[in-house]
């Protein structure tokens, strides 16, 4: 279970996965590295300074925070037994690949697929440390089934035209209460009945 900084470390991890990839084998050359940047929705307005979208590379948007359906009931049985809440979330974002033409986008874009299919599971040392994590504890990246129309409603609220764009899912991303609450003394009452006798 993770720390309320499990969001961000989640985030951290995927950048910080596509970057050492990018290292590894670079998409485009070595003159012109990629990169992987976790942007915001201001950034991509690539006409303001300090924007955080690579000129080369790869950005990671997450728009989008839910609840886990499959696992939200038993982890709330959890909850109620030790006292410590435990909501189960899965964080969706678009990779979308940056360069100065289609093909290098393209080439970025396949790097970036390659790089997440190839570590599918974050655990351990890929989690970054700032959520607080358990041993053992994991989280999938998978593609998400989202439709291009989706995906068009989320660059509807952007300030940039529809890009090309991969959608994905973290999941289960797992925040714990701060602290185990104690639960109230169990008090029993009781009364006696009985009959009259004659």
């Amino acid at each position: 279970m993770a720390s309320f900084q499990g969001l961000a470390a989640v985030g951290k991890s995927v950048v910080d996965l596509l970057n050492t990839s990018f290292s590894q084998l670079q998409p485009i050359s070595e003159e012109r590295p990629a990169t992987a940047a976790l942007v915001t929705t201001d950034d991509f307005d690539r006409d303001e300074e300090g924007t955080s979208i690579p000129s080369d590379g790869v950005s990671i948007f997450v728009y989008r925070a839910d609840w886990n359906r499959a696992t939200r009931a038993a982890w709330s049985s959890v909850a109620s037994v030790e006292g410590r809440s435990q909501l189960p979330l899965d964080l969706h974002f678009l990779l979308t690949p940056w360069s100065k033409n289609a093909t290098d986008e393209l080439r970025i874009l396949g790097r970036a697929l390659q790089c997440l299919e190839d570590a599918p599971i974050l655990t351990g040392p890929l989690l970054d440390a700032l959520g607080g994590w358990n041993p053992g504890e994991a989280v999938q990246l998978a593609l998400a089934d989202v439709t291009t129309e989706d995906i068009l409603r989320v660059f509807d609220s952007l300030p940039h035209d529809y890009k090309l764009s991969v959608p994905y899912v973290a999941r289960v991303v797992r925040l714990s209460g701060k602290e185990a609450r104690t639960a109230p003394e169990v008090v029993t009452a009781g009364t006696r009945m009985g009959a009259k006798v004659p």
